[in-house]
């Protein structure tokens, strides 16, 4: 945290991070080893799109990106800018270029530059006049030219997690930002701010002025609810309301009741929940209680959770809405989910047997001479492409029957076939 801050400035500028070590969260990319990390400690700046949600410190990895190289550093807001401004920051990095320093271009929102702005680009990219860095909240490969997304590297960031949201109050608490916070509050902002860093310290901000007027020490729970009115009171993603809101939305879609489903999806909706969160769930539901029922399931909810990430709310609802009452009328089946939960219950108690030698890999001649591959019955080779008989678990284990298909939709065709080869096998055991 810069030193040089004014205590007047944002919240959110005062705890901007100053180094690498700073960044609370995006660990996977900026971690010991990790991708950005990588791309840090290399000396040479390079062209990326860093796409994630809102308050995942998109801006701050760029400005420390900057820092490290000693880059000028350029920022266009692609809502309010446009060409021209492009041209500006063109005529800026030739003039840094000519005192031998080098420019990174920032471009927040880049979604929202057309496909011929995105095009000004290209040239100074491929040329080195400047290292270009997109922020966007929306995927890359729908809403970013193909021509500048193959120069430039795309890393994810993640919604921060309650750990780090946490620490991020604490810093806040630590240069006297904010006043102590009970626990129950404190539960209640991190859930509030669902992985937002800036939705947080805005938060706390207000936060801080009301205590501050009211000569409070502390945050207390009702004080909280009092102070940010009904948004914060019906978004309780952190407490019980939320957790059996979804529960009930999973066990309608489960139970086959669209009706139920669409209305707990609209309590969620209108209690504030994130519809992403809504769309991971979907995809949830697919796998775990249609399953190979109807395979197509898990297709549509991937659909529909891109259609969201394109469209946005509120349009973007009505294909998440769409995609429950799918869920909802589908035939259902837990038999995969019940088959891999035994599975792994097994390996788990079960010794490290090892692979049998006709089941092992022999890409060297001292592994051939071992055995390694030998009497292996290429499957494609056999009669209606199966070998009867073949067994490929460990020596010496009872074959166990995790899958277990039920008599609903596609999983009737499948548990016929699968009688019918267990049939094949046990004429040639």
């Amino acid at each position: 945290m810069s030193k040089a801050t004014p205590a007047h400035a944002p919240l959110a500028e005062r705890l901007r991070p100053q180094a690498l070590g700073e960044v609370i969260g995006q660990q996977h990319l900026l971690g010991a080893g990790m991708p950005l990390r990588i791309a840090f400690e290399s000396g040479q700046p390079h062209s990326c799109i860093l796409w994630g949600p809102p308050g995942t410190g998109k801006t701050t990895i760029a400005r420390l990106m900057a820092d490290a190289f000693d880059a000028q550093f350029i920022t266009i807001s692609a809502v309010l800018g446009g060409v021209k401004d492009i041209r500006d920051a063109v005529e800026q990095a030739q003039v840094a270029q000519g005192h031998g320093r080098r420019t990174i271009v920032f471009v927040d929102e880049v979604h929202r530059f057309n496909k011929s702005q995105q095009d000004a680009f290209l040239p100074h990219v491929e040329s080195g006049l400047f290292t270009f860095i997109g922020a966007t909240t929306e995927n890359p490969s729908f809403e970013v030219n193909s021509a500048l997304l193959s120069r430039a590297a795309v890393y994810v960031l993640q919604p921060l997690s309650e750990e780090d949201l946490q620490q991020i109050v604490q810093r806040a608490q630590a240069i006297g930002a904010v006043p102590a916070i009970e626990a129950k509050a404190l539960e209640r902002l991190v859930a509030y701010a669902d992985g937002d860093a800036r939705r947080l310290l805005n938060t706390l901000e207000t936060l801080a002025v009301a205590a501050t007027k009211e000569k409070r020490a502390e945050v207390g729970d009702e004080w909280l609810l009092k102070v940010l009115g009904e948004r914060m009171r019906r978004y309780d993603k952190g407490g019980e309301q939320f957790y059996d809101t979804i529960s009930a939305l999973h066990k309608s879609v489960r139970g086959s009741d669209p009706d139920a489903t669409l209305y707990w999806f609209v309590r969620m909706i209108d209690g504030g929940v994130d519809p992403r969160y809504v769309a991971r769930r979907m995809i949830r539901m697919a796998i775990e209680d249609i399953g190979l029922a109807d395979p197509r399931a898990l297709r549509i909810a991937l659909d529909a959770s891109e259609v969201y990430e394109r469209l946005g709310s509120p349009e973007g609802e009505l294909a998440l809405a769409e995609c429950l009452v799918y869920l909802a009328i589908a035939p259902k089946s837990n038999a995969v989910y019940v088959g891999y939960n035994e599975a792994r219950a097994l390996v788990r108690k079960d010794g490290t047997r090892p692979v049998p030698l006709h089941l092992r890999n022999a890409p060297t001649r001292l592994m051939k001479d071992l055995g390694y591959g030998k009497e292996y019955r290429y499957a494609h080779d056999e009669e209606g492409g199966f070998a009867a008989g073949e067994t490929y678990f460990p020596e010496g284990m009872q074959p166990p029957r995790f899958y277990r298909p039920v008599e609903r939709g596609l999983e009737i065709r499948i548990a016929e076939k699968l009688r019918e080869l267990r049939s094949l096998n046990e004429r040639k055991r």
